[in-house]
């Protein structure tokens, strides 16, 4: 880990983090596609060849954040990205549905597990979710720029969202394989993290998805509607206490969720109430673990003095993971502000390290992880830019396919014309 600097405006540590938090994904990025690791560390056996579908679609975004503040020049980040978009174009997809792991030298499917060996519909949502950002963002008339708009356009039309309704069906799955078909029979339904995939599925200018899916399928659970409170704040949709605090992140680092409205929610109270909760959780502390405080909190999915869990107020293992409070900027600035500054000045040196703040720490357990993950660091750098310019939002709701499928589930936003 890095001795972290002396008082350093508030200004200044967000660039920081921000700056530091991408070398994860520019330095550490897979050497021969570019694409992001799925960790820092070699665990669980994943061998150093693994890179994550969603992690790079995260890691995408990172890369437009850093051309648009001159940590990198254009023409570099746009080299970097036709790196990724050229083995993406060659690597294992199944109805262009791309697998949660790849080979990161050969474009391989890795299993994530025995029978998840085939197209992973989530991550691929978020892989494109950052695709469409970079399409929109590297508009220029130059060769480099117009064949990764080209190559974008192909994968993006290429993508069966509608394979994945089985056959027709109101019903979308998260997975499929050629040697297990749908024997993984995970159904997409209930809040949690992938709001975008069916905004995308939508989308889709080639292989859409009916908004019966939806509507039938994602608002169809009994941990969708919620409507309770928790801490004296109200919490429309999702699980008690809200879950794990990536449902407000994943889904969010495009899809803008001020004023953004349908049927069943108002996104933005659905996410600033969700981390409310997570936060005065933290505050009240009714574990009583070491070190929660105002200044510390923030409950998430990470690795921990076990190995990995989703931590959340009805999991709580007293473990604080700097992605929850620092991918919340936009909802709780004040929060995530005391939060951001208490990791670095007060923490400091056991957290903070060559590709921003760790993954996680316990002072109840006085663990702290030497290791980063692509779908923890991307987000950081997301937010707080979506926090400070908006930025992301603006591109991904610039798509005019984004449009389409918004329009086509129902929903309002400031960025809608009917």
């Amino acid at each position: 880990m890095a001795q972290p600097k002396k008082g350093l405006s508030d200004t200044a540590l967000l660039d920081l983090v921000q700056k530091q938090t991408f070398k994860y994904f520019w330095d550490f990025g897979h050497p021969v596609s570019g694409l992001s690791r799925e960790r820092s560390n070699e665990s669980f056996n994943y061998g150093h060849e693994v890179v994550t579908t969603g992690g790079t679609g995260f890691g995408i975004m990172a890369v437009i954040v850093a051309a648009n503040r001159g940590w990198v020049k254009r023409e570099e980040a746009v080299k970097r990205l036709l790196k990724m978009t050229d083995f993406l174009s060659k690597a294992d997809s199944y109805h262009g549905v791309f697998p949660h792991w790849l080979n990161g030298a050969t474009g391989k499917t890795i299993p994530f597990s025995r029978k998840d060996d085939g197209g992973d519909l989530v991550e691929t949502s978020f892989l494109f979710q950052g695709l469409l950002c970079a399409r929109q963002y590297f508009t220029a008339n130059t060769p480099d720029e117009n064949r990764l708009r080209n190559q974008i356009n192909w994968l993006w039309e290429g993508v069966e969202w509608n394979w994945h309704t089985r056959g027709g069906m109101d019903l979308l799955y998260w997975h499929w394989s050629p040697n297990n078909g749908w024997s993984m029979n995970f159904e997409l339904r209930g809040w949690n993290e992938t709001l975008i995939t069916y905004i995308l599925a939508a989308s889709s200018p080639s292989y859409g998805i009916d908004a019966k899916v939806y509507h039938n399928c994602f608002a169809q659970s009994n941990h969708f509607k919620n409507g309770k409170s928790f801490y004296g704040i109200t919490l429309p949709l999702g699980f008690d206490y809200g879950g794990p605090m990536f449902f407000a992140h994943y889904s969010f680092l495009g899809l803008d969720p001020r004023d953004l409205k349908d049927r069943y929610a108002n996104y933005w109270e659905q996410n600033r109430n969700h981390t409310l909760i997570n936060y005065e959780h933290c505050v009240r502390n009714p574990n009583h673990f070491k070190g929660y405080s105002a200044s510390c909190w923030g409950l998430t999915a990470s690795d921990n003095y076990e190995g990995y869990n989703a931590h959340s107020p009805d999991n709580d293992l007293g473990v604080i993971t700097p992605t929850a409070a620092l991918s919340s900027f936009p909802y709780t600035p004040e929060q995530s502000m005391r939060a951001a500054r208490y990791f670095y000045d007060t923490v400091g040196s056991k957290l903070w390290g060559e590709y921003g703040f760790a993954d996680a720490f316990s002072e109840q357990n006085n663990w702290y992880a030497s290791s980063y993950l692509a779908i923890d660091q991307g987000p950081e750098i997301v937010m707080i830019e979506n926090y400070r310019t908006g930025l992301l939002w603006k591109l991904f709701m610039s798509c005019p396919e984004v449009q389409h499928g918004l329009n086509k589930l129902d929903f309002t936003s400031p960025w809608l014309t009917k």
